[in-house]
């Protein structure tokens, strides 16, 4: 809910492999009045639903037009992964807000949209879809490790790529930042503040969906129904307490997953690359290197690879791993709107 990230990307098939620049990125905030319209959207009824789908991907078509006007940048086509409303691959749907139709017409460039339903539709989660990115922009590093709303991560093993949702990380962190007034814990002062809560810690840890083998990916749905209600039992605890805990928390979970794996050498992007606190934890239970890269790839990772997707199903080729999602297939995703016949 912090935003919306727009990368200008530029990719080149050279030399046998996939080479990228980041030519520009901004992150545009949301303003109240669309953090109050999305946030409240899962409640409201199928026609607000449909009109902020439709509402939004002309919000997004004029950020695209303007920040290509200031930037002054050329552009062949737009990949937008939208806003997650709806996430639940154990009932075979998921949804984004944000119309291709409406973003193509506002700023008069190609789209390339809705990159996950194909997979429910062959049985997988729809999550994750970074890894094919991952494979391809960073061989460098054994793992790819991102802090974002969810940390996920992917590496390769057995020749085979593995990735999925570890935890919930900035969604749970930003909203008790929020219970204390500030948008965010900047560089994780405030869990550095207070001591953790070894029986929340616990309480924590133990949820099943840390158990599960195999692909597997977490929605707001999960946090709401199964993270949210431990976390309000402990009244008695302090805000500042439960963010150090929740923080704890997150660096245990993902350095289970490391130690488990074995995985020496981590790429670690996202917003939560930023908190020194959660990397201090994660350092102190793993021993793996772990690799901030500069600032421009922490920040818009994600969108370059959604850009690198966009890519991918322009030129009709894989951008989905049935290792990573659990699907029938390795597919190709994404909706097309507009005149790509130049590009193809």
């Amino acid at each position: 809910m912090d935003g919306t990230d727009l990368a200008c990307c530029e990719f080149e098939w050279k030399e046998g492999a996939w080479k990228y620049q980041i030519l520009a990125g901004t992150t545009i905030p949301y303003n109240e009045q669309w953090r109050v319209r999305i946030s409240q959207l899962p409640q409201q009824n199928a026609e607000n639903y449909h009109k902020t789908h439709v509402f939004y991907g002309r919000y997004l078509g004029i950020l695209v037009r303007d920040f290509l006007r200031e930037h002054q940048l050329p552009c062949d086509f737009i990949a937008s992964h939208g806003h997650t409303i709806f996430h639940r691959p154990d009932l075979a749907y998921t949804a984004q807000i944000g119309e291709g139709a409406s973003i193509q017409a506002l700023s008069g460039l190609p789209v390339v949209c809705d990159f996950r339903s194909t997979d429910l539709a062959l049985h997988g989660q729809g999550a994750p879809l970074v890894p094919i990115g991952d494979q391809l922009l960073f061989k460098d590093y054994e793992a790819c490790l991102n802090l974002g709303g969810i940390c996920n991560i992917s590496y390769q093993q057995e020749g085979k790529t593995v990735a999925f949702d570890i935890a919930p990380c900035n969604i749970v962190l930003n909203r008790i930042a929020r219970w204390m007034g500030e948008t965010f814990d900047k560089d994780g002062e405030i869990a550095a503040s207070a001591s953790v809560d070894v029986e929340l810690l616990a309480e924590l840890n133990e949820l099943p969906y840390y158990s599960y083998q195999g692909s597997k990916s977490l929605g707001r749905e999960w946090i709401n129904e199964e993270f949210w209600p431990i976390v309000k039992m402990y009244q008695d605890i302090s805000e500042a307490e439960k963010m150090a805990t929740l923080n704890d928390h997150i660096a245990r979970q993902i350095a289970k997953v490391v130690n488990d794996a074995g995985l020496r050498n981590i790429l670690v992007t996202g917003g939560g690359a930023f908190n020194t606190t959660l990397l201090n934890n994660l350092k102190k239970y793993t021993t793996a290197t772990i690799v901030i890269p500069e600032s421009n790839l922490v920040n818009y990772k994600e969108a370059l690879i959604f850009a690198f997707l966009g890519v991918l199903r322009v030129r009709n080729e894989i951008n989905v791993l049935k290792s990573v999602t659990g699907s029938r297939q390795n597919h190709v995703a994404g909706a097309l709107y507009g005149n790509f016949s130049l590009l193809i």
